[in-house]
């Protein structure tokens, strides 16, 4: 179909299911459920093509119910990383070659396959392995990722048909090319959709790469590679491996074919990730594309003009759905002394009445948090909390590890605006609240500005002076800003995902922004009628 001007189907967000009692999508789930349960899946690498297995057989447990296994993934080392290198070099080559329709037609399937038949698998497989809540699980898994594969389609369309102006005899073309070289996809385990998304981004704008999946995330991510082989993604664009960071790290950050990383995990890892490149920049063939986005401590502040029972509501959704685990989770919240005890009030009465549990019950809210290295970390700041005399346990603090990973919800009262965990990013069900005199509203937008995280942030008000005088004091806080909503839920071409200063280099995700990152271009000129003599009219003699 050379001589045909594609265009695509026309892209919309994917309708989140609502799973009500009955519901043919609850009953399908409920079934694949314990299926899943029923059997232990055997996972293996993807190099090439071919599943890679090795000696180090390593058990998958959902981090609700420890003492289920749900399968087994192999662990590899340098040897497999190596090969993944070279499956994605050998496949450079007849994938930039393909018709940019035809590797948007597998996006566009996986996209279909995800939404359609492999909908209840997808959730489960979120859900027992990230211990997620279906609902939790159906705006990540299924519908943000479907929107990533469909938005990024379209976003590819819009650069390729972003061309310069010709001039007489002239004919100008802009062509986006592949970067040179592979691409480093290291994934987190909080979102299926970004692990999906950090490979299939540049994948799409045909780069090849080697996905490094989270250990806690590789039963979910082993869905997705059998999804996109499913769709027709030929062996070697996107190989899996099942290794650890420094060992990854180690063999492709001196790799002279590296082009870039498409990263989603901790301010610490990134920063010296991008310290390690530069020390490198040597032995590369390009500058490699760094994009990353990172840590965050997402703040909420009300106005004294802010409806009390709309702030409650938006941090007991904000701060612990998905218990907290997000990115964008709402960490730290300043509250006006005038509406403390209504939102007090409010806040506490939500929370008693949430429960506790694994997501296969649906009557549960808040599930297990991702494994015991985050459940002894988060722990530490409760008890920290329990013993300070800057600071104390509102609600929750209790913790218990012997069948899973639960924490309760913990609202912890800061006295002083510079209490740790007011500061310092603690990714779990953990909110700090800090009562500010009404008459320093000034000051404490100060405060909130002054966090070294910029991802995202929520203003809670009615004033539109003070909507205005907020959100210019707080224009550099958060690149993800709400007025009036809780600062968690960005969707895929509505609202793009990125921060700055330690959240990353703000390279919005779910817009055509990210795609840029994974192209380089060149600009091409051709002559319709090139001079034949060297003189330019300028030299006649008058």
């Amino acid at each position: 179909m050379s001589n045909t001007i594609l265009s695509i189907p026309e892209i919309k967000n994917e309708p989140i299911l609502t799973y009500l009692p009955g519901s043919k999508e609850k009953l399908e789930l409920k079934a694949e459920i314990a299926r899943l349960k029923s059997t232990k899946k055997e996972i293996a690498m993807v190099i090439n093509g071919n599943r890679i297995i090795t000696r180090n057989k390593k058990s998958i447990h959902p981090p609700h119910e420890l003492r289920h296994t749900l399968g087994y993934f192999y662990k590899g080392g340098k040897d497999q990383v190596k090969l993944a290198i070279d499956a994605s070099l050998a496949a450079k080559e007849s994938w930039e070659k393909m018709a940019w329709s035809d590797r948007a037609a597998i996006f566009l399937k996986a996209a279909d396959l995800i939404s359609g038949p492999y909908r209840a698998r997808t959730n489960a497989m979120t859900m027992l392995g990230q211990s997620k809540n279906i609902y939790q699980s159906e705006i990540d898994a299924v519908c943000e990722f479907c929107d990533f594969l469909r938005f990024n389609v379209k976003f590819l369309t819009e650069i390729y048909s972003n061309q310069p102006e010709s001039s007489a005899l002239i004919w100008n073309q802009m062509e986006y090319r592949p970067l040179e070289g592979f691409i480093f996809a290291l994934t987190p385990f909080n979102f299926t959709s970004i692990a999906g998304n950090l490979p299939c981004a540049p994948a799409l704008m045909g780069n090849t790469v080697v996905w490094k999946a989270a250990e806690t995330q590789i039963y979910s991510a082993s869905l997705i590679m059998e999804i996109l082989e499913e769709a027709g993604l030929p062996k070697g664009v996107i190989n899996l491996i099942f290794v650890d960071g420094a060992v990854a790290g180690d063999v492709i950050f001196n790799h002279k074919d590296f082009a870039g990383i498409h990263f989603t995990g901790s301010t610490g890892v990134f920063r010296n990730i991008w310290q390690t490149i530069g020390n490198n920049l040597s032995k590369y063939k390009s500058f490699p594309r760094l994009v990353g986005e990172t840590g965050g401590k997402d703040f909420v502040i009300a106005h004294h003009s802010a409806d009390p029972k709309i702030v409650a509501t938006a941090l007991s959704r904000g701060a612990f759905e998905f218990q907290g685990q997000k990115c964008s989770a709402a960490s730290r919240a300043y509250i006006p002394k005038s509406m403390w005890q209504e939102v007090k009030k409010f806040l506490g009465e939500d929370l008693k009445s949430m429960k506790m549990g694994s997501p296969e019950k649906f009557t549960n809210f808040i599930n297990a948090v991702i494994d015991e290295k985050s459940f002894d970390k988060i722990a530490k700041y409760i008890d920290q909390a329990k013993k300070s005399n800057d600071a104390s346990i509102l609600f929750g603090g209790r913790y218990d590890k012997t069948e899973g990973y639960f924490i309760e919800p913990t609202v912890i009262l800061a006295k002083t605006p510079n209490y740790v965990s007011m500061c310092e990013e603690i990714f779990g069900p953990v909110l700090t609240i800090y009562v500010y005199a009404d008459n320093k509203w000034d000051e404490t937008l100060a405060l909130v500005d002054s966090n070294s995280y910029a991802l995202t942030g929520a203003l809670f008000a009615k004033d539109r002076e003070v909507i205005q005088q907020a959100s210019h004091t707080l224009r550099n806080a958060a690149g993800n800003y709400y007025i009036n909503d809780k600062p968690t839920g960005a969707v895929v071409g509505q609202q793009p995902f990125g921060g700055a200063r330690a959240s990353g280099t703000n390279d919005k995700a779910g817009s055509v922004l990210n795609l840029y990152r994974w192209v380089s271009p060149r600009t091409i000129k051709e002559n319709f009628a090139p001079p034949s003599d060297y003189r330019y009219p300028f030299m006649l003699e008058e």
